[in-house]
């Protein structure tokens, strides 16, 4: 993997070449993801999992839309969509047994929720195919998994 200073080694301890590298990563603040049908993925991600479209995406020469999920925001591109090899995103949400019951309350195919790390997880397909886990801390946890 290359990264902008070079190879990027896994377990580096920050120092490459003799450089220190104080970068502190805050949060991710949005992921983008391609969908075909951007009326679709928004109806999807707002009225479906709960976001607010946001008000503030530029003019762009591409179709699109900006979301608020929670802190984080997503960002639908209109392109077509990669096939499926396992990438996704996490939306963390304080109920998932409450999650998973509304969404197939709504007619969505959503997994059985299951362990995983310091939480619970499953998985559900927007209308283009992305995937998109959604994620459950267990009581006691805190926001880093600890």
């Amino acid at each position: 993997m290359l990264g902008a200073a070079g190879p990027v080694v896994p377990g580096d301890n920050g120092t490459r070449g003799g450089q220190n590298h104080r970068m502190q990563p805050l949060a991710v603040h949005h992921v983008s993801i391609n969908v075909p049908d951007v009326a679709a993925a928004l109806a999807f991600y707002t009225e479906v999992l709960g976001g607010t479209e946001r008000s503030d995406r530029p003019d762009f020469a591409f179709g699109g839309a900006w979301i608020d999920l929670g802190a984080s925001q997503l960002h639908l591109l209109e392109a077509a969509a990669p096939a499926v090899l396992g990438q996704h995103f996490a939306v963390r949400v304080a109920d998932l047994d409450a999650a998973v019951a509304e969404l197939r309350g709504r007619g969505v195919e959503v997994g059985d929720p299951r362990p995983v790390g310091p939480g619970r997880q499953t998985f559900v397909a927007d209308p283009a195919g992305n995937t998109v886990e959604l994620y459950e801390l267990v009581d006691g946890a805190d926001a880093t998994g600890s």
